[in-house]
Formats: C-alpha cells, structure tokens, sequence
C-alpha cells in the first residue's frame, strides 16, 4: 500500500489488530527486514511497517531526508490510518526518527522502543564516514560500500548461522538507490541530539541493545545517558546490530511485555 506524502509515495503494511505498533527500519535497509518480527507481533498488535523515503519502494523526496522531514512522514500515515496513539519501534536510523517524533508529535505516542540506536548526534569521526560514503555513492560505487557495513550488522560469531538472513540484507541494501542512501546520510549528519527528550521520560521508553553490536558500543552508550523512571533497558546477550533477526523471539516478547506493562 501507499501513502501520498509531499508530491511522492510512502510504501507500507497494515496487518493484525489490537493497539498499534509501528516499525522504523534503519540505514540501508526497507521494511523488509521486518518481516518475521512483524508477523509475530500481528498476533496481538496491528502492526504497522514502512519503508522509510528513500529506502525501499518509497520515493526519494530531495538531497536531505532529515530525521523531522522523516518523522512527519510517520505522523501524516498515522493520521491517514486513522492511528491516534501508537508505540514507536525504531531500529538504528529508525531510533532517530522516533526521536524526532518524540520531540515534535509526543500526544501520538503511548512510548517508543530505541532499537539498537541512540540519542546522540554524530561524532566528527562518524560525519567523516558518512561522507565518504556519500563520496563512494556519487561515484556510482555503492557495491563497494554497502556490503561491509551489512556484514557488520551481525555479530561476528553469527555470520555463519544466519548466512541466509545476512544474504537477504545485502540484497535489500543493494536495491536502495543512491540517492536514497545519499539523502539519509545528509540527514543523519545534520541531525541534533535527543538526550533531553529521552532523559526528560515524557512518555515510556524501551532501550534494546545488543551485547555484540559493532555500532553501538553496549556498556559505553548506557553510562552516557540518565534514564527516567519509566524507561526500561534490556540487553540482547547473543545479538549485535539486529537483534530482531539474531534473537527474534526474545526480541517480540521483550516487546510485548514492555507495550502490555505500560498499557
């Protein structure tokens, strides 16, 4: 299905029923990647998934996708779905558009899950890889990058074992056009921090992460960051960059307590 947002289409999925779940994919990857995950969560949620602009199926909208442009593209689906209260799932990329919807539509959210992501903005050193990228990208050599960086996603001592599912995230990633890729590396660049908004617990937040994770450095991102009360931090012990694939039951159900916890 498809969604008419600012002269372009949004691709998405609308499955199950009960309150509702939205996932946000990350970098290089469409809703695809939410496939299982989203089928177990439908047996209790009305789950709904979409591929962010510039990934996927979605259009491309300008050079910049910034986390804000992305976040009120989530809020015109909501209210196009008749949605006026969701709980927010956003995987790497998907996180920092969760948090800018935190920061502009709040009143939509019953809480959100930060999925191996963080509040930060980018260290110098990570604006400097996301504009190489960008530099490989106008060459016309996005094969060169984006193989090493899916790779990356899984822990090390899981390539083997989810050899297929690592396959089919290259091929997802291979299918986002360039200018997609270039548009959300612009717009992660120039995106601010959240830690305010996380730290301030206006609404219930669930922070997973993944013991393994080759992004996001575990132990380290949890000292930086004062948790209110109601948010709750859960370790994905098996897991590097997504755990949604690398521990997909333990994922569902952490979850689904946490969503049914808060009500």
């Amino acid at each position: 299905m498809f969604l008419s947002f600012s002269g372009g289409r949004i691709h998405y999925s609308d499955s199950g029923n009960g309150s509702a779940v939205v996932l946000l994919h990350g970098y290089l990857e469409s809703s695809e990647v939410w496939n299982g995950f989203e089928k177990k969560l439908a047996g209790e949620f009305r789950v709904v998934s979409m591929d962010l602009p510039g990934h996927g199926i979605s259009d491309v909208f300008g050079d910049t996708h910034t986390m804000e442009f992305m976040a009120t593209a989530v809020k015109e689906l909501l209210d196009n779905l008749n949605i006026t209260k969701v709980f927010l799932v956003g995987h790497s990329l998907g996180g920092y558009v969760a948090l800018a919807f935190l920061e502009l539509f709040p009143d939509y959210l019953n809480g959100y899950c930060l999925f191996h992501s963080q509040p930060f903005a980018d260290l110098p050193e990570a604006v400097e890889k996301r504009r190489r990228e960008i530099g490989i990208v106008k060459t016309g050599k996005k094969n060169l990058m984006y193989p090493d960086n899916v790779i990356k996603m899984f822990a090390p001592s899981n390539l083997v074992q989810f050899s297929e599912a690592l396959q089919r995230s290259k091929e997802i990633a291979s299918k986002i056009p360039g200018e997609g890729i270039i548009s959300v590396l612009n717009g992660m660049i120039m995106r601010p921090s959240r830690l305010r908004f996380m730290e301030e617990g206006r609404v219930p937040c669930l922070w997973l992460l993944g013991s393994m994770d080759n992004y996001i450095p575990c132990e380290l991102i949890q000292s930086k960051v004062n948790l209110p009360s109601n948010a709750v931090v859960a370790v994905l012990q098996n897991s590097g960059h997504v755990g949604f694939i690398e521990e997909e039951d333990a994922s569902v159900n952490i979850i689904k307590d946490f969503i049914n916890r808060i009500g």
